[in-house]
């Protein structure tokens, strides 16, 4: 999960940061970005702070049933949940859906996200059952809106795959996260970090199914994808390599485990 929560967060706030000028001299937006630098930075509680002023903004411009309104309480309520506050964002994602489905419509694409993001919420807080329908609405706008081989549906594919995976579903969750790394090869070509996140969880669900040979041959797929494309230091290569290793010590292979966990230390003490 831990991958694809950044993506998802990152995704939101640049939609919003990227919405057309509809306050006063571009304010709102300019909190925004500011918003999204500090939240880049992991300064959580600053940049809700900076999100809440583009809230207020954004209400006293267009009103309460505006979509930047919408857009601004999502903002908030993903800087709830990078500080743990999960009630609270909740009941942010919420309102945030019903003044964008009244703004907007319910099947316009910024629904989607608010639906991913609140998915998220609950995935990462084990409510599957409540988590699942908000991925499966947030892919059905998206197939609906953008086609059914855009990135952001691959991205929804994934989100559902691993909601499925949290409840050791991994036979529906395998269709989708194959399904999810075919787009992202046709868009964006076999050599991406992107396709190599898919990779990753594929990996991940053969190491679950205990199919180790496989496993093991996606997480060096996406190694050499990561380092060819970002360099051996980069942290999405520890991401990898911490899977490569759980599998090492799953197949009792404890040394070669250790040396991989000594790289991830060393990668992760670069980073910090």
């Amino acid at each position: 999960m831990k991958r694809f929560a950044a993506i998802l967060a990152s995704i939101v706030l640049a939609y919003a940061s990227s919405a057309p000028a509809e306050t006063p001299s571009g304010k709102w937006e300019t909190l925004n970005a500011q918003a999204l630098s500090l939240y880049r930075q992991g300064h959580y509680q600053q940049a809700e702070k900076v999100a809440k002023k583009a809230l207020k903004l954004a209400e006293q411009t267009g009103g309460l049933y505006h979509p930047t309104v919408a857009l601004s309480l999502n903002n908030v309520a993903l800087m709830h949940k990078a500080q743990g506050h999960y009630k609270e964002a909740e009941q942010l994602y919420m309102l945030s859906l019903v003044i964008g489905e009244e703004a907007r419509g319910p099947d316009h694409p910024s629904i989607a996200a608010t639906l991913n993001n609140l998915g998220a919420l609950y995935d990462a807080q084990g409510q599957y059952a409540k988590a699942e329908p908000r991925y499966q609405r947030a892919l059905a706008i998206k197939e609906k809106a953008f086609g059914p081989e855009h990135l952001s549906v691959a991205l929804s594919l994934n989100n559902l795959a691993q909601c499925y995976c949290g409840q050791s579903r991994h036979r529906e969750a395998k269709p989708l996260y194959e399904r999810a790394l075919k787009i992202r090869e046709k868009a964006l070509g076999p050599k991406h970090p992107t396709v190599a996140q898919s990779l990753d969880s594929l990996a991940d669900l053969y190491r679950a199914q205990r199919d180790f040979s496989q496993a093991e041959s996606f997480y060096q797929w996406a190694l050499d994808i990561k380092e060819s494309a970002l360099g051996s230091d980069d942290p999405s290569v520890a991401d990898s390599l911490e899977g490569l290793a759980s599998l090492y010590r799953m197949t009792f292979r404890p040394a070669a485990a250790a040396a991989l966990d000594e790289r991830i230390a060393a990668i992760r003490a670069k980073k910090r």
